[in-house]
């Protein structure tokens, strides 16, 4: 039931078709390499606020919390950028809703086949094979091989990822929140 409302939620607030405030802009600029910033910049405006509102929630929790001193832009760049995949697909709020119900009624494996069909019935299998085709777009911006890990894996369950556990647990739980 929490998908069900979670997606509810994501659902209403793009709607509004409203983007990140300049202030959360300029820091994603910040944050990642040009070329990421190109692929993010490509997405919905409220797939980059959501982005934005993740990695924010993500980097508040990180403050003071370094992991080893491990360096955390990997991980702020995976907030920001796990979802990237979407742009191929190129569906508004009412496709994705569309092809969310489909997924659901004939199989979410069936759907992501499609994806080599042509017209709206591939960009239909495209969204749902978002994870894979986001990990290829960053594999060519030249992320962080875990960024990229992150983007393959975050519909997967817990322990098939690859990521440290303590950073994909926070990611995990802001993008599902």
């Amino acid at each position: 039931m929490g998908e069900f409302w979670h997606l509810t939620r994501r659902f209403f607030a793009a709607l509004t078709n409203r983007g990140p405030d300049e202030t959360d802009r300029v820091w994603v600029e910040s944050v990642l390499s040009a070329r990421e910033y190109a692929l993010w910049a490509r997405q919905y405006p409220p797939d980059r606020r959501h982005s934005a509102s993740i990695a924010r929630q993500v980097e508040r929790r990180l403050v003071g919390e370094p992991a080893s001193g491990e360096d955390t832009r990997w991980v702020l760049a995976s907030a920001l950028l796990h979802d990237i995949g979407k742009i191929e697909a190129d569906l508004g709020t009412w496709g994705r809703v569309f092809a969310t119900v489909i997924a659901k009624t004939v199989g979410s494996e069936r759907v992501r086949r499609w994806a080599h069909d042509d017209g709206y019935r591939g960009r239909v299998g495209s969204y749902l094979r978002h994870p894979a085709i986001g990990a290829e777009l960053l594999r060519g911006a030249q992320s962080d091989p875990r960024t990229i890990a992150w983007a393959a894996e975050h519909h997967q369950r817990p322990d098939k990822w690859t990521v440290p556990v303590e950073f994909a647990q926070v990611l995990h739980e802001f993008d599902n929140d």
